[in-house]
């Protein structure tokens, strides 16, 4: 089983989590291919649909283009969404129904496929600098729809991840159980619950409203997995599976960054002028404490758990 890479959107960090364990994917494929499809539109268009927003509203304020702006970047188109559209409607009528789940997969599709052609049009208007030409009157006239496609994404997106997130929630936590039920606290059950405890970590720090004494609960239950899994490691457990030192050494230093990030919101330690434009110029993962660091981060301890983290 691999585990999906986590995407950055902007005003929320949110999980793309695993599909079904492999004892439960081979009870139910329907459902995991099901879960799949939705996976895979979150996948290829969630993080570049925020990235356009990000990029516009670098150089656009709240109220819109004026035409005065020093620089004007325009935005970011998003990729084709057909596929995605396809292979909505194909899941939507896979068993086991979840008219919830369906819904949510639905609306993002609507709101995707919305989205779509106004930032091409948009791109179009800017890269071809026609604003030059009318003063602006198009700009003006597609920031407040542009305002709203992103909003009505942004509500979709959401909703969809917070259903998949629900069952694959449930599902990594039945397959910690099988694990320690056949195995033992062995390599397996340490890597899988050190998983689930960093993404733990990634949610507390990106809620609404931040709750410093729940992100340092989330924390110090993720380093004492962590703990778990070095001596594990160190002591080389009883069975032929081990946990690599790659692994570990990704573990430890998203250990570091998720404490770095966390006292920066607990202390309210604000950017420096320079940190600003790391993060405006998608190098936030530069800055120390920041949340593209702890992303980039997590990412990687994804991609070594993808590897091989019992080796």
């Amino acid at each position: 089983m691999k585990l999906f890479r986590a995407c950055l959107c902007v005003g929320a960090i949110v999980l793309v989590a695993p599909p079904a364990a492999d004892m439960a994917a081979a009870q139910a494929p329907s459902a995991n291919e099901k879960i799949n499809a939705y996976v895979g539109c979150i996948n290829r268009l969630s993080e570049r649909s925020y990235e356009s927003r990000a990029r516009y509203f670098s150089w656009v304020g709240k109220n819109g283009p004026t035409g005065k702006e020093r620089i004007i970047y325009g935005t970011y188109t998003i990729y084709d969404t057909a596929d995605c559209r396809k292979n909505v409607e194909k899941a939507n009528a896979i068993e086991p129904r979840d008219a919830a789940l369906e819904a949510a997969a639905s609306a993002f599709v609507a709101a995707v496929t919305t989205l779509e052609p106004l930032l091409k049009e948009a791109d179009d208007y800017y890269t071809r600098e026609d604003y030059k030409d009318d003063k602006m009157a198009k700009g003006k006239a597609l920031h407040p729809r542009l305002v709203a496609a992103w909003n009505d994404f942004a509500n979709a997106d959401q909703k969809l991840r917070a259903g998949v997130e629900t069952i694959n929630d449930r599902r990594a936590l039945e397959r910690l159980a099988e694990i320690e039920s056949k195995e033992g606290k062995q390599a397996r059950y340490h890597v899988e619950a050190l998983m689930i405890q960093a993404k733990r970590v990634l949610r507390t720090q990106d809620a609404a409203k931040p709750d410093v004494a729940e992100i340092n609960k989330a924390i110090s239950d993720y380093e004492n997995s962590v703990t778990a899994a070095e001596q594990f490691a160190g002591s080389g457990g009883i069975s032929n599976a081990k946990i690599g030192s790659f692994f570990i050494g990704n573990a430890k230093t998203y250990l570091v960054s998720a404490k770095q990030l966390m006292r920066r919101i607990r202390d309210k330690t604000p950017y420096s002028s320079g940190d600003k434009m790391m993060l405006n110029a998608g190098s936030g993962w530069m800055v120390e404490g920041s949340p593209q660091r702890l992303m980039r981060d997590y990412n990687q301890l994804i991609d070594a758990y993808n590897r091989g983290a019992n080796i």
